[in-house]
Formats: structure tokens, sequence, C-alpha cells
């Protein structure tokens, strides 16, 4: 079963994306898995503001129980439902799931062209290893969350085309850092944009070499951001591991 330090772990996220102005009122949602072996899952309540999640805000979804849920959409958001469901069950790797509608992300989709260039050592990281969902057909219901699903491919990260971002993640650290850098590079790539210069794309040879570093970086980033974001919280939030 999931343990409570990884149920503190997905709180501790939602309340540093309400921090670093990612979130969107009081939608947009996140999930984990239950355990390595199942594809129930964890995700948050419906109406809670990423700044208030606690642990006890995070709500287990089963197919025993997903039919009732849907019933209640006060409860569970129904395109959380849809969209994490979905998902969890066609892509084994993808244990923790990261929606939302990031301003610099949401603002890339919505281009003709919304490719990621490699421009910097951020957008690099996602070399190659995005995927477009480039057929939006309305919110995440029914059939729009199975081609989401079925988009994604062998990728962790999808940009939704007029929509937003989708990261996945064998673990939460992976998830959360991976969102964290997605949006810092669309920050980057989309301001380059704005000085209407001409970019300098790094060339494929080089973007790849820097992406597979990234995949190698010899620390354990995403371990380390997570621990030291919950260290913080610890001292200043602690309700959320309530």
């Amino acid at each position: 079963m999931i343990t409570n330090h990884n149920k503190e772990d997905l709180s501790a996220v939602f309340r540093w994306v309400a921090r670093l102005n990612m979130h969107e009122s009081v939608v947009n949602h996140f999930s984990v898995c239950e355990s390595e072996n199942s594809n129930n899952f964890y995700v948050n309540k419906c109406g809670v503001h990423f700044s208030r999640i606690k642990t006890s805000d995070l709500i287990l979804v089963t197919p025993d129980n997903v039919l009732e849920l849907k019933k209640n959409p006060n409860l569970v958001d129904s395109t959380a439902l849809s969209i994490h469901n979905e998902i969890h069950n066609r892509v084994p790797n993808a244990r923790c799931i990261l929606h939302l509608h990031s301003k610099f992300a949401t603002a890339l989709s919505t281009l003709k062209d919304p490719t990621l260039y490699p421009v910097d050592q951020n957008s690099m990281k996602f070399y190659n290893r995005v995927s477009y969902y480039s057929n939006y057909g309305g919110m995440g219901f029914d059939d729009e969350a199975t081609r989401m699903s079925q988009s994604l491919g062998n990728n962790k990260s999808m940009l939704l085309a007029n929509h937003g971002l989708l990261i996945t993640g064998k673990t939460i650290a992976e998830a959360f850092n991976s969102l964290y850098y997605f949006e810092r590079a669309c920050e980057t790539y989309l301001i380059s944009l704005s000085t209407n210069k001409e970019l300098n794309i790094v060339d494929s040879e080089i973007a790849e070499k820097t992406a597979k570093q990234w995949e190698d970086y010899p620390s354990n980033l995403a371990d380390n951001h997570l621990r030291e974001i919950r260290l913080i919280l610890d001292k200043e939030e602690p309700d959320y591991k309530d």
C-alpha cells in the first residue's frame, strides 16, 4: 500500500505548486497510485485550493467506487476521474500524474507550432521526450481521456493543445521535478520568442547529448528537490501532513 510518506509527498507538491503560482482556481488535479502493483489511485478532493491540500484531502479511487464517485462530482472532479483513471490503467510507468494549466506551458499549447525547441539547457532536458496531443476535443471526459492516454506513448510529458500540461513519473518526486523544469523551459522559450530576435536553436546532436546527461545526472536531483521542499513546509506549513 502507499505509505503515509508518499501521501505527504503529494500533498507537499500541491502546496508548492500553489506557491509557484502554477495552479488554477480550485481545479486541476494530481494523482498517485496506491502501490507499485495497483492501479488504484489517490487524487485530490474537488474544490480544495492547492495551498490548503492535506493528506486527508486525497481520495482513493478504485474499480469498486469509481462509478459512485462519478455520481458525486463535488467529491472528485469529473475530468480528474476520466483522465487519471484512463492513464493509470493504460500507461504502466505513469504511477504519478500531474495535470494542470500552468501559465507558460498553457501559453505554448495555444501556438500553431507548440514544439518546445532546444534553446536552453532546461528545454534540452525534454528534447524528443514530449508528446503533443494536438486535437483538442473538449474537456477530458470519455473518449477525450482515452485519446490523451494513447497520445502519451512512451513519453512522460505531454503538451495538450489549447489546454495545458500533463506530466507523469514512476515517483512523485520524478514527476514534480519534470513539471518544475518543463514550466521553466516554457517560460524561457516564450520570453525568447517575445524578443522577435532569431533563436539560437541547439543542433540535434548536442540537444540529445544534453537530454541524456539530464537522465544520467550524478546526483538524485528529483528526490533532493522534493526533500528540500518538504523541509521548508515542515517549518512553515506542517499541516500539509494532516
